[in-house]
């Protein structure tokens, strides 16, 4: 079986939904960004497909949109989704096609435009959400404070004092890797209708801890609720990609792909599912938690990751280095992708090492990845 290595990562930056400057740009003007940058340099003629994950985008395969964009006529497309984790599940299937040999090269990832997705009906019924479970009181699939936020909170005993000074984290750390220029080797900008856009816009320099613990609960009508817009994460733009190959075609490689593993728990354990996805992503490559140098665990609400570093006994400060969710923001079909990409441009700014990046997904589910990036 050959590897399969990431010879490129490229995202772009994130755009705040509905507000920011990337509020009339489309989820294809995003994709066909980014993969046209991802496939910069390559042989158009080993890309075997292109395979990018959509949330709520109307049921077309803005893949294969890209593909075409991109110089790739010969190329097809594929929509895939798996709620919050479907930009990471693009980059797995990816990875498993090239492993199994069924292709060389495959662009993978995630595209996200809160701001201009399209309003869909049903029967003609008015503004219709696809659900991500049966509904259900203690896990409303329509309310993810409840359901991913909240429950995870209670079930692991996190304070609503821990979870603000998580979030205030997570801006500090995304502002100084901004300032830092941290990101600059994995984003490229976009045009829009509102002019360049070069770096990320969520995150908050002037929030604090004052600031946060005067957000009011979401639901203050549930005695003792902790979740606030501050603790929770943002509603965003972006897109995000990687560069799938066999390791047999000589390209310099970026990282090696170890391994992946999705779960499922009942929909109100939601926000539980990286503390399964980790271990089992891990043993599939024969590591152990104390063989991983970064963590990016999404923060869709800062419960999530503080319950996985509690449960699983990680190191806080190998969580989340460039900030997350509660800072960066949540472009929910892009996210899993940002992260890989992030993983890998940190890790090879530190001299290398083994990154795992997990997230949980509506309807119960969770995901992780195993990466390793080679020393220099």
């Amino acid at each position: 079986m050959s590897e399969a290595v990431l010879v490129a990562a490229l995202r772009t930056p994130i755009g705040t939904a509905f507000k920011g400057s990337l509020r009339d740009t489309t989820a294809y003007d995003l994709a066909d960004r980014v993969v046209t940058a991802v496939a910069e340099g390559l042989d158009p003629g080993l890309v075997d497909d292109v395979v990018l994950a959509e949330s709520h985008y109307g049921g077309g395969v803005v893949a294969r949109h890209a593909a075409l964009t991109a110089g790739l006529p010969q190329v097809p497309g594929l929509a895939l989704n798996r709620h919050c984790a479907a930009g990471l599940s693009a980059v797995q299937t990816a990875a498993a096609s090239v492993r199994a040999g069924m292709d060389r090269l495959v662009l993978a990832g995630g595209v996200n435009s809160a701001s201009t997705a399209p309003r869909l009906s049903f029967g003609g019924a008015g503004k219709w959400v696809p659900p991500s479970h049966p509904d259900r009181p203690d896990a409303p699939n329509l309310d993810m404070s409840i359901t991913v936020g909240w429950n995870t909170a209670v079930r692991a005993g996190i304070s609503r004092e821990e979870m603000d000074a998580w979030a205030l984290r997570s801006h500090r750390n995304a502002v100084r890797a901004l300032d830092e220029g941290r990101f600059k080797a994995e984003t490229v900008p976009v045009d829009t209708p509102h002019g360049p856009f070069e770096a990320d816009e969520h995150p908050r320099r002037d929030t604090s801890a004052e600031k946060l613990a005067a957000l009011k609960p979401l639901h203050p009508e549930i005695e003792g609720f902790s979740i606030t817009a501050g603790n929770a994460c943002g509603a965003n733009d972006a897109a995000a990609a990687v560069a799938v190959a066999d390791e047999r075609l000589g390209l310099p490689a970026l990282a090696t792909v170890r391994s992946w593993a999705s779960v499922a728990l009942d929909p109100a354990e939601t926000g539980l599912t990286p503390v399964h996805a980790i271990p089992k992503a891990l043993q599939r490559a024969g590591m152990a938690v104390s063989d991983v140098d970064l963590f990016e665990i999404n923060e869709a609400f800062a419960s999530v990751p503080v319950t996985a570093i509690r449960r699983l006994g990680l190191d806080p400060e190998t969580v989340n280095v460039n900030g997350s969710g509660c800072s960066l923001g949540h472009p929910v079909a892009a996210t899993g992708a940002r992260m890989i990409v992030t993983l890998v441009h940190e890790l090879r700014r530190r001299g290398g090492g083994v990154g795992v990046a997990s997230m949980c997904a509506g309807g119960g589910m969770g995901s992780a990845l195993v990466l390793e990036v080679p020393a220099p």
